[in-house]
C-alpha cells in the first residue's frame, strides 16, 4: 500500500461522536500539561547543582549523572508496566493524582539526603512517582480529542515538558538567591540546610497542589478498540506482547529511534551550564537564565510548528504523516547538534543550542501521537510503558551519561565537555535518523488499520 494515498477508510460514526465537551477536554489538558511541567522542573534545576552536589558528595561527571538519570530510571522502569496494567482498566485521574503527591514527595527528599546512597534512594522514588504519570495521561488526553487534532493536542502537552526544564532553570536560578536565607529561616523546622538543597525542597511545593487538583478532571470514555474486541478486564500480558511482536517492524524501530533522539535533548540540556562554566567561565546562573528563555521561545515553536506540519501532511494524504515529521526533524538536527558546542563565540553556542532544541521539537508531539494512534486502547497504556522505559532509559539515563563517560575515559578533561557533546551527537544522530526511515513504511500501514477502530 502507498503510504501517501494509503486507502484511506471513513472512519465509523461512533468514533466521530460523544466525545467530552471541548471545556472538559481542554481543562484536562491544561491541567495535566501543568502537571508535566511542575514533573520536570526538579530535572532542569538539578543542571544548576551540578557543582554543589559534586562538591558535596565528592563525585564524578559520570555519578551526578547516575543521580539525575540512572536512579530515576531504575525504578520507573520497574514499575511503570505494572501500573499501566492498571492504568487501562482503573480510574486514571486517580493514579496521576497519587503519583504526582509521591513524586512531590520524593522530590524534597532530595533536598534532605546527605549522602550519595540517600540521594540516589530519593532520586529512585521520583521515577517511581512519574512511572504512573505518562500512560494514564496519555490515554486521558487521547480519548479526550479526535485522532486528527492529536499532533497539535500532543504539542500542548509537551510544551509542559519544555516549559519544565526551562521553569526549572528558571526558578533555580532565582531560588539559588533566595536559598540561604530560606534555610536560615526554616532552620527549627528543617534542620540547617545547604542552598542546594533547599531549592530542591521549594521545587517540590507546587505538586500538592496539583495532586489535589487532579480530583476536578473528567474522566472520560474509553475509545480505540478493535471492532469486536472490547475486553471487560485486563488484557494479558501474553496478548499485549504479541502484539507487539507481531507489529515490532513498526514498534522497534519508533521506539529506538525516539529514545536515541532523546539523548540529543538530554545530554545537551543536562550539560549546557557546565558547558558554559568550563569553556567560557560563565556563571551558572547567567546561564540558567538565557537557557529558560531560549527554551521557553524556541521549543513552543518547534512543538507547534511540528503539530502542524503533521496535520498537513495528512491532509495531504500521508499516512506516515506523523513518521514523517520526525525524520525531517533528526536529520536536521544532526548538522547543528555537532556543531554548536564547538562553537569559539560564546553567543553563538547558546544561539545553536536554541536552533537544536527548536529542531528536535518539530518531532516530539508527532512520535507521541504516532504511538497512540497505532495502538488499541486495551494495550495503550501498557506499550506507553514499554516506550517510556525506552525513552528514559535511552534518553534520560544514557544521555547525559554517554556525555560524561567521553569526557572522564576518552578525553579524561573536564574541560573537554564540548568535545564529547560533538561525538556523541556525531554518533547517534545518523542512527535515529535511519530507524525512523527504517519504520515508516510499516507505521504507514498500522495507521490504515487503525481507522477501522472504534
Amino acid at each position: 500500500m502507498d503510504a501517501r494515498t494509503g486507502g484511506r477508510v471513513d472512519a465509523p460514526a461512533s468514533t466521530t461522536e460523544g466525545w467530552p465537551s471541548a471545556s472538559r477536554s481542554w481543562y484536562a489538558l491544561i491541567v495535566l500539561t501543568l502537571a508535566l511541567m511542575v514533573a520536570t522542573i526538579d530535572r532542569g534545576i538539578l543542571t544548576l547543582l551540578v557543582q554543589p552536589i559534586k562538591a558535596q558528595f565528592g563525585i564524578t561527571d559520570t555519578q551526578i549523572t547516575v543521580l539525575h538519570g540512572w536512579a530515576f530510571v531504575s525504578v520507573y522502569a520497574l514499575l511503570g508496566l505494572p501500573i499501566a496494567r492498571y492504568a487501562d482498566h482503573h480510574s486514571r485521574r486517580l493514579i496521576i493524582g497519587i503519583g504526582i503527591a509521591f513524586w512531590s514527595l520524593a522530590t524534597a527528599l532530595c533536598g534532605f539526603a546527605t549522602s550519595f546512597l540517600g540521594f540516589f534512594a530519593a532520586r529512585a522514588a521520583v521515577g517511581a512517582g512519574e512511572s504512573a504519570f505518562a500512560p494514564a495521561t496519555y490515554s486521558i488526553v487521547q480519548d479526550s480529542f479526535p485522532p486528527p487534532k492529536l499532533p497539535r493536542v500532543f504539542a500542548v502537552l509537551a510544551i509542559g515538558f519544555s516549559y519544565g526544564g526551562s521553569f526549572g532553570v528558571i526558578l533555580g536560578a532565582a531560588l539559588l538567591g533566595l536559598a540561604a536565607s530560606a534555610a536560615e529561616w526554616l532552620e527549627p523546622v528543617f534542620g540547617l540546610l545547604q542552598p542546594w538543597q533547599m531549592v530542591l525542597v521549594l521545587c517540590a511545593l507546587p505538586g500538592f497542589l496539583l495532586a489535589l487538583l487532579m480530583a476536578t478532571v473528567h474522566e472520560p470514555r474509553r475509545r480505540g478498540f478493535p471492532p469486536g474486541e472490547r475486553p471487560a478486564g485486563v488484557v494479558p500480558v501474553a496478548q499485549v506482547f504479541a502484539f507487539f511482536r507481531e507489529n515490532r517492524a513498526t514498534y522497534v524501530p519508533m521506539f529506538i529511534a525516539m529514545g536515541i533522539k532523546a539523548m540529543l535533548t538530554f545530554g545537551s540540556g543536562f550539560w549546557m551550564p557546565e558547558l558554559m562554566r568550563r569553556t567560557f567561565d560563565w556563571k551558572v546562573t547567567q546561564t540558567a537564565l538565557l537557557v529558560g528563555v531560549l527554551g521557553l521561545v524556541a521549543a513552543p515553536l518547534g512543538l507547534m510548528l511540528g503539530g502542524w506540519l503533521a496535520e498537513r501532511f495528512q491532509r495531504r494524504g500521508y499516512d506516515d504523516a506523523n513518521l514523517r515529521v520526525l525524520q525531517i526533524a533528526t536529520v536536521c538536527a544532526i548538522p547543528v547538534a555537532v556543531s554548536f558546542p564547538m562553537m569559539s563565540d560564546p553567543w553563538w553556542v547558546m544561539a545553536g543550542w536554541a536552533l537544536n532544541l527548536f529542531i528536535i521539537s518539530l518531532g516530539i508531539a508527532p512520535a507521541n501521537a504516532a504511538l497512540q494512534i497505532i495502538t488499541p486502547n486495551p494495550m495503550r497504556g501498557q506499550i506507553r510503558a514499554a516506550y517510556q522505559f525506552v525513552f528514559n532509559v535511552v534518553g534520560f539515563g544514557a544521555g547525559s551519561t554517554c556525555v560524561a563517560l567521553f569526557t572522564n575515559h576518552v578525553f579524561h578533561d573536564d574541560a573537554a565537555l564540548r568535545y564529547s557533546l560533538s561525538t556523541v551527537a556525531a554518533i547517534i544522530g545518523p542512527v535515529a535518523a535511519l530507524l525512523t526511515w527504517y519504520g515508516m513504511k510499516p507505521y504507514a500501514a498500522c495507521v490504515v488499520r487503525s481507522r477501522t477502530w472504534t
